[in-house]
């Protein structure tokens, strides 16, 4: 393995880059950190691992977006399946992360349909590439105060407008209601005006 390459900002989400990384090692960091840590993050990319520990405001827009998008899915009674932060891997793509959010739409299945990721600093490993080897079909991107959605085409990832997964979700509603501060209301008042 190279030297890491290391990343910290003032807001505590602190970040690893290591280089060299086979997927045995991968598979036994899993195991040895995966329970024993379970705000660290690891995203692994061909040999490229990130490790991340989060923020708290990292974990309470990540808590925040999921209850809204939960919510959504409920009072539109779309059938889903949240599979949070579990990690997903695929050994012959080289490629395994756990994402803030994801869920799948319908029934579970092996990767998810939608995965959300909370951007507060700029990550080190493409999560982009990761997903794509995965098979994600839609990836949301959290950061300054609006998404960015991304659909998974043959080419890789296209950015749009709307989600095509939920088209009939209003995201400028849904960015309105993010409020970490107020979780509770925040999540009512949203129920309602999707009711409306």
């Amino acid at each position: 393995m190279r030297s890491p390459i290391l990343s910290q900002s003032q807001d505590a989400e602190q970040r690893v880059l290591l280089h060299g990384v086979d997927w045995q090692q991968y598979e036994g960091l899993l195991r040895v950190l995966g329970d024993n840590f379970p705000t660290l993050r690891m995203s692994y990319l061909e040999g490229t691992l990130e490790i991340m520990t989060n923020s708290p405001e990292h974990e309470d827009l990540k808590k925040m977006v999921g209850m809204l998008v939960e919510a959504y899915l409920q009072e539109t009674r779309t059938r889903f399946h949240a599979g949070g932060s579990t990690t997903f891997r695929k050994a012959a793509k080289q490629r395994g992360l756990e994402p803030d959010e994801c869920y799948c739409l319908g029934t579970k299945k092996d990767f998810p349909d939608l995965a959300i990721e909370i951007v507060i600093t700029s990550g080190l490993v493409d999560k982009l590439n990761i997903y794509r080897g995965l098979g994600v079909a839609e990836v949301w991107q959290w950061q300054a105060g609006a998404f960015s959605i991304y659909c998974l085409r043959s080419s890789g990832y296209e950015r749009v407008e709307t989600s095509e997964l939920l088209p009939t979700l209003d995201l400028t509603m849904l960015v309105s209601y993010v409020k970490p501060e107020a979780q509770f209301d925040a999540v009512m008042a949203f129920r309602d005006a999707i009711r409306q």
